[in-house]
C-alpha cells in the first residue's frame, strides 16, 4: 500500500479521535471553548476539587451545558455567553450540549485537593 495513503488514513482517524475527545487524556484546565465546529476543546479536562470551570460559547449558533452526572443542570449558551460551574466532589462528571449531544460531548475529572 502507498505510505501516502496510510499516511493520509492516520492523518482522518487521529483527526476523529481529537473532535470527539476519545482516547484522549484529560487537559489540565478550568477553561472550555466552544469553537464554531459543534465541539467542546478540550473535550476532557481535570481539576481539583473546589475548582470552577468556565465554558466560552465562540460559535455562531447556540448550544448549551448539560451536567449529565449532577443533578442534569442546563445552562444555555448563547454565541458569546459563558458559564461557570464548581464542582465539589472528585470523580468524572459527563456533559453534553442538550442541543447536539450526538456531537458534543465532554468530561471533567475532578481530583482530591492535594
Amino acid at each position: 500500500m502507498n505510505r501516502a495513503v496510510i499516511a493520509l488514513g492516520a492523518a482522518l482517524v487521529l483527526a476523529a479521535c481529537a473532535r470527539t475527545g476519545g482516547g484522549s487524556a484529560p487537559v489540565a484546565t478550568d477553561r472550555v471553548e466552544l469553537p464554531p465546529s459543534y465541539l467542546f476543546h478540550p473535550a476532557a479536562i481535570t481539576l481539583a476539587a473546589g475548582t470552577a470551570v468556565t465554558w466560552v460559547n465562540h460559535d455562531r449558533f447556540t448550544h448549551s451545558v448539560r451536567l449529565l452526572d449532577d443533578g442534569g443542570a442546563i445552562h444555555v449558551l448563547r454565541p458569546g455567553d459563558s458559564v461557570t460551574v464548581s464542582f465539589a466532589t472528585p470523580g468524572l462528571h459527563r456533559y453534553d450540549c442538550s442541543f447536539h449531544p450526538r456531537d458534543m460531548h465532554g468530561t471533567v475529572t475532578v481530583t482530591a485537593k492535594p
